[in-house]
């Protein structure tokens, strides 16, 4: 055997046996000058042919290539003499096995596809850029901590805009949406300026990759959330005004950034690099066969996720996938940050390689996930990026799930109630969720649920919130866990539950429409429910304009105090202390100026009981500045002494 056929067949077994042969930086198809580049990495296919094709489905192809084999790296150049001849046409890789199969597919980085996502679009994507991209700027953040996320579903938010919206006689400057329930809306004039007039600085998008449930050319209803990735590194078609179009959807994203960017406002996107909506037909699969996924002992895929597979992110070339995906979107679409759906199906190490490489192109790029899994996993837990591991993890966030089940009750159980409910017994770990996740010494770590140690070194490790997407929202869970409560106690332990959040010193975080009092008819799992079920209700605005209220001088207060936001563990052990309470009632104050804050001391009272209550507090002569579901940072009254008696079901805040 000649001795370069022998480096040929080492070189391509350690490839497969996921030994660092040599990098791959799945630029999968490169528009260059007077050329096209493409290659795919598929060590384990006897031969990979490149198809080009004139249209975007059906029809035989125009072009058919061979390509050359490079230690698994498969690759070729068809250069060009126009533009024309070749930008904005169709092609697919035939990765053939050796059992003669053919396996058409994009790819696993495609960066345009066609509807449906079959095949890849030969793309400038500089076309796709509107106009004074190049001038796109970040938002300015100078701590995770003054984070306020708003977490949204393109559909959720805007299909029911003009629907819900009824103007009265003289009402003509109402602004309505164009394009319910695409990109676009979320960027459109009406949406930043709620958006800014709400006092969130950055929104949290489900899924907007290319994803599988949805039939992007069908004009029936059709909804789904979106954690089925089939091409992880295009936006998704169906929010898009025209999904036959390639560079619509890309142009559409891109100019929602641009339009929230300029309106002060981070875009967070949210990320399934865990699994794929199955195994057997996902570009993965049908590029290197069972490389990406984890099996168990027995050969059967694992299932960490719950949704039939896991990927490997320990093995190199899975890694790498998703350290480029996330240059890519930070490069290419210009996001801000990042929530890992299922992050503790992933590894420690990548999720530190994930920082490191993004900390190169921007530190304050913020990422927080679900420390948890679904199932589990064929890994070992110790190495998993789950929520105990954090501290392992410098400078990325878990969501606390100590904290919203304390505040509404455990996720396993909707009817069951807990501090809202004016259930005792949820008190530490409400105060574990105030504290930011970090060890504090008035805590009590053994009446935390869920966990005996802190987890978090830093309080920007720890996402606060009391709803998300994927769990009744705040109004449905109260009137599960709560019977036949009235529409006056919703509201009340309603704006209870988010002083906690908006208080605490975590990274605060809020499901849309909960300022609105959103309700999705008691779905706990709304995933492909109907726009009837999922769709805010923009008419609550009217009928509860208190709510909102509420909700944006609170986000204010927050802004305006840098005591709630201290984004340091010793900071917060410094000056943050618990009074003496008692059940389902939590105090604590702000000592000191904390943060340099110019009020001296900041005491915050959360009462769940039906009755009032009273506490003492340090003695001094107070101004209030939230009660009874009011907030005026100029005063709404005084307290002098050592006494403070707090109403039913709500918070107090008051300052000297």
């Amino acid at each position: 055997m000649k001795k370069s056929t022998l480096l040929t067949i080492i070189l391509a077994t350690a490839l497969s046996q996921n030994t660092t042969a040599q990098d791959f930086d799945f630029n999968e198809c490169v528009v260059e000058n007077s050329r096209v580049a493409f290659k795919l990495l598929a060590p384990d296919a006897k031969n990979v042919k490149l198809r080009i094709y004139n249209k975007a489905e059906g029809g035989q192809p125009v072009k058919t290539i061979k390509m050359t084999n490079n230690n698994g790296v498969w690759s070729t150049v068809i250069p060009y003499s126009h533009k024309a001849t070749l930008v904005g046409k169709y092609y697919t890789f035939d990765a053939i096995d050796d059992k003669l199969h053919s396996h058409e597919t994009p790819g696993v980085f495609a960066k345009a596809v066609t509807m449906n996502g079959k095949r890849g679009v030969i793309m400038d994507m500089r076309v796709t850029d509107p106009a004074w991209w190049e001038k796109d700027e970040r938002p300015p953040l100078k701590s995770p901590a003054d984070l306020v996320i708003y977490e949204l579903h393109h559909r959720d938010y805007s299909i029911a805009r003009n629907i819900h919206l009824n103007p009265k006689p003289g009402d003509e400057e109402r602004e309505y949406t164009n394009y319910p329930g695409k990109f676009l809306a979320l960027g459109e004039k009406w949406s930043v300026n709620y958006l800014k007039s709400l006092g969130v600085n950055a929104v949290h998008i489900l899924p907007s990759f290319d994803f599988a449930s949805i039939d992007e050319g069908s004009d029936k209803p059709q909804y789904n959330w979106g954690y089925d990735p089939l091409n992880y590194n295009v936006p998704e078609g169906s929010y898009s005004t025209d999904p036959k179009e390639p560079a619509a959807r890309i142009r559409e994203f891109k100019l929602m950034v641009q339009n929230l960017h300029k309106a002060g406002i981070r875009v967070i996107l949210d990320v399934v690099y865990n699994h794929t909506y199955n195994v057997e037909k996902s570009n993965f699969q049908l590029t290197w066969p069972d490389y990406y996924y984890r099996r168990t002992a027995d050969g059967k895929y694992s299932n960490g996720s719950g949704c039939g597979n896991e990927t490997a992110s320990e093995k190199k070339y899975m890694r790498d996938f998703i350290i480029a995906s996330v240059k890519y979107w930070i490069k290419e679409y210009h996001i801000d940050g990042f929530r890992f759906d299922l992050m503790g199906v992933h590894d420690i190490e990548t999720m530190n390689a994930v920082r490191k490489a993004v900390d190169e192109i921007d530190p304050s790029i913020f990422i927080y996930g679900e420390g948890w899994s679904a199932g589990a996993c064929a890994y070992p837990q110790e190495k998993l990026a789950m929520k105990e591991n954090i501290s392992q993890m410098p400078r990325i966030a878990a969501f606390s799930d100590e904290m919203r089940d304390a505040l509404r009750g455990p996720f396993n159980d909707d009817t069951k109630g807990a501090f809202l409910a004016g259930i005792p017994g949820e008190e530490e770990s409400l105060k574990y969720g105030i504290v930011g996740g970090i060890q504090h010494p008035q805590l009590m770590m053994d009446g935390v649920n869920y966990t005996k140690k802190a987890w978090a070194t830093q309080p920007t490790q720890m996402i606060a919130y009391v709803s998300c997407h994927d769990d009744m929202c705040l109004v449905d869970r109260l009137r599960t866990s709560i019977p036949n409560i009235s529409i006056e106690e919703t509201i009340r332990l309603d704006l209870l539950a988010q002083t906690a959040v908006f208080t605490s010193q975590g990274v605060p975080f809020m499901l849309s429409g909960e300022e609105m009092l959103r309700d999705k008819k008691k779905v706990h799992n709304s995933f492909e429910s109907p726009d009837s079920v999922n769709q805010l209700n923009w008419d609550n605005l009217q009928r509860y304009p208190n709510v909102l209220d509420y909700y944006s001088k609170l986000i204010q207060l927050r802004k305006n105090h840098p005591a709630f936001r201290l984004g340091d563990a010793e900071m917060v052990r410094q000056h943050l202390e618990f009074l003496f309470t008692g059940p389902c009632l939590v105090a604590f104050r702000l000592k000191n100026n904390a943060g340099g804050d110019e009020w001296k001391d900041i005491i915050v009272v959360l009462n769940a009981n039906k009755e009032p209550h009273t506490i003492q507090i340090p003695d001094g002569n107070y101004t209030v500045v939230c009660k009874d579901q009011v907030i005026n940072e100029e005063g709404l009254g005084s307290v002098k002494g050592t006494q403070l008696t707090v109403a039913p079901q709500s918070a107090m805040i008051l300052h000297n």
